[in-house]
C-alpha cells in the first residue's frame, strides 16, 4: 500500500452541479432559471412598489423550480432548486402582500 504513505493529490475546488460528472444541460438550465427566478422575486419583494415583479417573478419561479426538481439529476440540482423554490415562494408571497399580481 505505497498510497497510504505518499501524498494524496487532491483535485481543486469546483462548484458544479454535475457531481456525477455527466452533462445536464437541461436540468441545469431549469435550475439557474429557476434560481435566477426566485432571487429576483425576493428582492423585489421587498419594495412595495415592485409587487408586481415580485409575483410573476416568484409564481414562473415556482412552477419552474418545482418541474426542475422532478427532473434533477443530481444532489446539488436539488439543493440549487430548494433554494430557488424558497425565495421564489417568498417573494410571491410579499409581491400578493403588497399588492398582487395586477396594478
Amino acid at each position: 500500500m505505497p498510497q497510504a504513505l505518499g501524498p494524496t493529490e487532491s483535485e481543486p475546488f469546483r462548484l458544479t452541479l454535475n457531481s456525477d460528472g455527466r452533462k445536464h444541460t437541461r436540468e441545469n438550465t431549469l435550475t439557474m432559471v429557476a434560481f435566477a427566478c426566485g432571487l429576483v422575486a425576493f428582492v423585489s419583494g421587498l419594495v412595495v412598489s415592485a409587487h408586481m415583479v415580485a409575483s410573476w417573478a416568484g409564481l414562473v419561479g415556482f412552477v419552474v423550480g418545482m418541474y426542475s426538481q422532478y427532473v434533477s439529476a443530481t444532489t446539488a440540482e436539488r439543493s440549487v432548486n430548494i433554494v430557488a423554490i424558497v425565495l421564489s415562494f417568498v417573494g410571491v408571497a410579499t409581491g400578493i402582500y403588497h399588492g398582487g399580481f395586477i396594478p
